[in-house]
């Protein structure tokens, strides 16, 4: 072969090679890339709730949270929540909203919650609720000084023993405010379960759905829980949430806010994703007693999350709901050595001790996650860190202030549930007091005395699986709503 030839072949290689990287550039471009649908029909395919990939601020991606709720933690979950130790939820519905007047009570049959027999509660919840928990403030009351007062026999110092007993009730009160104070440090939300108006309600018989309550009064709640809890800053950034923050703008704040922002979101897409879920589809035509008929509802589901309707966020908002399912999954986590020291006590021995097993099981699956969020990765930047955790301290107790003014008392309960779930969460993952005692190996010693460093009301219990129970249920109907938009 001639060198002519050669330079010949040469020359029509490189333009071949040449024309087909000009063919591959212009698909990249007209495609979008690797990743991209081939065509509009391929795209019509798929649903915009078929998020996959990275969570973003987290280490694993929507898959593996979908396989590892909807096949382990949801079924155990939904078996775990119908016992009488985690129906059972006291809370005051009857707290005036502090932020304007209350004008806007819904009239509508199924906003009602429905009264909890007393006779229904186990006898062993109430005795818990009526008898002073033996908390740090219970050391100064004067009923545990008299408990622990030493006989005439024991008491060889007269004189300490007379100024013991000298203390007035007064001063009583007092440490007994300062104990409270200094549990009440730790929270991230309000409990209202000691407040006199505080009644038990039966999460079975109120399920959480759609009722018909919307409009101004349901827009104010969520408006306000995100224009009134932004973090400060200048003229331009203070106003930055909005009733949603556009994507591409969390870049731009850092972790802590970005964090806030996207737990919020991810609270507001599971509220909404059981709405969809459970809609009020019909009722019938009993006029005595007219029942509701609910079911799934695609159109609203649609409405609520489509790119088309949301200004494209509707897909991050529910990949909002990821990161919040993944941060009360971190919290179950880390107290999972005190939750099992738990008795889940109600007087119902048998099925108390199936609870106690039951709660092993699921603990021991959440603390196989390969993938847990990593708290520590928030409040790390020294004094400002602290600055940071006070004000998300701040916010979550207003949101919890805002949940009084919601006029439906069955989303009241429900809002009121799932923000306190998150607040015992949030309060898991950053108390100093949990991480002193897990550190001293107090969750492994035989006995732990009545008064332990760390701990968490029957109501905060029943609040942090009841919400974590909301959060997977969401996540498990987005997979039903994904088969029907397939």
């Amino acid at each position: 072969m001639t060198s002519t030839h050669k330079l010949r072949r040469k020359a029509l290689a490189s333009s071949g090679l040449a024309i087909a990287l000009l063919v591959l550039l212009y698909w990249t471009d007209f495609t979008g890339g690797y990743f991209a649908a081939l065509d509009e029909a391929e795209t019509n395919k798929n649903c915009f709730c078929e998020l996959e990939g990275s969570i973003n601020d987290c280490s694993c991606d929507v898959d593996t949270v979908d396989h590892f709720n909807n096949m382990k933690v949801y079924p155990r979950l939904q078996s775990l929540l119908v016992k009488n130790f985690f129906r059972f939820y006291k809370v005051n519905l009857k707290q005036d909203c502090p932020f304007w007047p209350d004008d806007s009570r819904c009239a509508i049959r199924f906003c009602q919650v429905e009264n909890c027999e007393e006779q229904a509660i186990p006898e062993g919840i109430k005795d818990q609720s009526e008898h002073r928990d033996k908390a740090a403030s219970f050391k100064y009351t004067r009923e545990a000084q008299l408990e622990s007062r030493c006989s005439d026999v024991e008491d060889f110092d007269s004189a300490l023993g007379f100024l013991d007993t000298s203390i007035s009730d007064q001063a009583h009160r007092e440490f007994e405010l300062w104990a409270k104070h200094d549990e009440a440090e730790e929270d991230f939300c309000i409990v209202d379960d000691h407040d006199v108006d505080a009644q038990y309600v039966d999460l079975l018989l109120n399920p959480e759905r759609y009722t018909g309550y919307k409009g101004d009064s349901a827009h104010r709640i969520w408006k306000s829980i995100y224009l009134e809890n932004c973090f400060g800053g200048n003229n331009e950034t203070a106003n930055k949430f909005s009733s949603y923050m556009p994507h591409m703008e969390l870049r731009d704040v850092c972790l802590e806010q970005r964090a806030f922002y996207r737990i919020i979101s991810g609270l507001h897409s599971s509220i909404n994703i059981h709405l969809c879920s459970k809609y009020l589809l019909s009722e019938t035509k009993d006029f005595l007693d007219p029942q509701g008929i609910w079911g799934p509802n695609v159109k609203e589901f649609k409405r609520r999350f489509s790119p088309e309707t949301t200004s494209g966020e509707g897909p991050h908002w529910l990949r909002n709901l990821y990161f919040i399912y993944l941060v009360e999954l971190r919290a179950l986590a880390k107290a999972a050595p005190y939750l099992r020291r738990e008795n889940y006590y109600t007087g119902i021995a048998e099925e108390d001790e199936e609870v106690k097993l039951a709660m092993h099981d699921m603990l021991t699956v959440i603390e196989s996650f390969q993938s847990h969020f990593n708290e520590n990765a928030l409040f790390s930047s020294g004094i400002a860190s602290i600055k940071f955790k006070n004000d998300y301290k701040e916010k979550f107790r207003n949101i919890s202030r805002i949940m009084d003014c919601v006029g439906c008392d069955k989303c009241k309960l429900w809002g009121k549930l799932q923000t306190q779930g998150l607040g015992t969460a949030l309060k898991i993952l950053y108390s100093e007091k949990l991480n002193l005692a897990t550190e001293s190996g107090i969750w492994d010693k035989p006995h732990i005395e009545a008064d332990p460093i760390f701990r968490l009301s029957r109501t905060e219990i029943v609040a942090l699986f009841n919400a974590f129970g909301r959060l997977s249920n969401s996540i498990y109907e987005m997979e039903n709503f994904r088969r029907v938009l397939r």
